[in-house]
């Protein structure tokens, strides 16, 4: 098994694929904001908000919406 050198999230536990760590990572972030523009990256990370929701429904609400959207400020 080759470990992927991308930080994308592994699901359904939502850590990163690369890291380990839970995902949106520090990288993943980085990358992320470097590719879209402030409001592309809040309506991507809103979406997939949705669906870690989804797939991690016993996750507060409040932890959700800290890791995916309240660095996007």
């Amino acid at each position: 098994m080759t470990l992927p050198d991308e930080h994308e999230p592994s699901r359904p536990s939502w850590d990163c694929a690369a890291c380990g760590r839970p995902w949106p990572c520090g990288p993943a972030r980085a990358n992320l904001t470097a590719e879209l523009g402030r409001v592309d990256l809040a309506v991507r990370m809103w979406d997939y908000l949705e669906e870690a929701a989804r797939e991690l429904p016993q996750t507060p609400a409040s932890e959700l919406f800290d890791r995916f959207l309240r660095w996007t400020d």
